[in-house]
């Protein structure tokens, strides 16, 4: 897809400035950050910002609707040629051609052209990019990104990328909530305050996880974890959770039953072994991917191809 040098350079970034953060805990030098950072004062102000992140937790779950119904329509416009939302798989019909060099090509030019001409900040898969908004833009997103990244990302896997909505519904949710702050005028920490709210809602909406939400925020967005912006992001993914009720059932994504459940010692053996490959998988996918990024960069021509 597009992009993705530009989303790893993000994690790059990212890590560099964890790490110089540790480092300069270390030293003494972030001394007013680390007493920032302890502060757990909670004050009126507090449920203002949990007022809006209310709002902005049911919008992100109709967000994370309006992908999934994206997604549902580009998949049967491209490979069944029909008008329906309901989320169906790639290929079911026997036209391999069209699965694997048709479709997928199709759909990187469309997404090529949207990030050219539109925002570049579409490329990518969504978490580097609201990691960088928080970072090093004040936590301010573009309108444009809250409509031009659901629709490319409903083009990306509609037309059989393999890629998920997790990224796509973070950055979308996360958009509504930094444009929200943004017209409220709000300060830089309330802003990342409500950016975090709606990523965390969409994500909470789209695989029913509110926990999983909120411990992702926490970790990935937040960089802290302060009554006065924890409390507004678990408000918001608790409205998101309960809208999607409504909106697409309570349901598990993964429905798994445990009838029966008997897990034997040998078995145990074996996950830790299936643990081990994982990681190394892990390690192994991301040196790949790093050199592809490096190599596509090399390429003798625009990116948007």
């Amino acid at each position: 897809m597009p992009g993705v040098r530009r989303a790893s350079g993000v994690h790059r970034r990212s890590a560099t400035w964890w790490v110089a953060a540790v480092n300069g805990a270390r030293t003494g030098t972030t001394r007013h950050r680390g007493a920032h950072l302890g502060d757990f004062t909670v004050q009126p102000r507090m449920l203002v910002i949990c007022g809006w992140a209310l709002l902005v937790g049911g919008a992100g779950a109709v967000a994370a609707l309006a992908l999934l119904r994206l997604i549902g329509l580009v998949t049967n416009a491209v490979f069944y040629q029909r008008w329906s939302t309901s989320l169906v798989a790639p290929g079911l019909e026997h036209r391999p051609w069209w699965l694997v060099l048709g479709a997928p090509v199709l759909g990187g030019l469309v997404i090529g052209a949207m990030a050219r001409y539109g925002s570049e900040k579409i490329r990518g898969h969504g978490m580097p990019e609201a990691i960088e908004a928080i970072l090093t833009g004040g936590s301010r997103v573009e309108p444009r990104v809250a409509v031009l990244k659901p629709v490319s990302a409903a083009i990306s896997i509609g037309t059989g990328g393999p890629f998920g909505a997790e990224g796509p519904t973070i950055m979308t949710g996360g958009a509504i909530g930094s444009i929200l702050a943004q017209a409220l005028r709000l300060s830089a920490d309330e802003r990342k305050t409500l950016l975090v709210s709606g990523a965390a809602a969409g994500m909470a909406a789209t695989f029913n996880s509110p926990l999983a939400a909120v411990l992702l925020a926490v970790e990935l967005l937040l960089f802290e974890w302060r009554p006065r912006s924890f409390v507004p992001v678990v408000a918001a993914v608790g409205v998101s959770t309960v809208v999607r009720g409504f909106l697409l059932g309570t349901a598990p994504i993964f429905p798994v039953s445990a009838a029966g459940l008997h897990v034997a010692p040998a078995v145990d053996v074996l996950c830790v072994v299936a643990g081990l490959l994982g990681g190394a998988l892990a390690v192994a996918a991301t040196w790949l991917v790093y050199r592809a990024e490096d190599g596509f960069a090399r390429l003798p021509f625009h990116w948007m191809w």
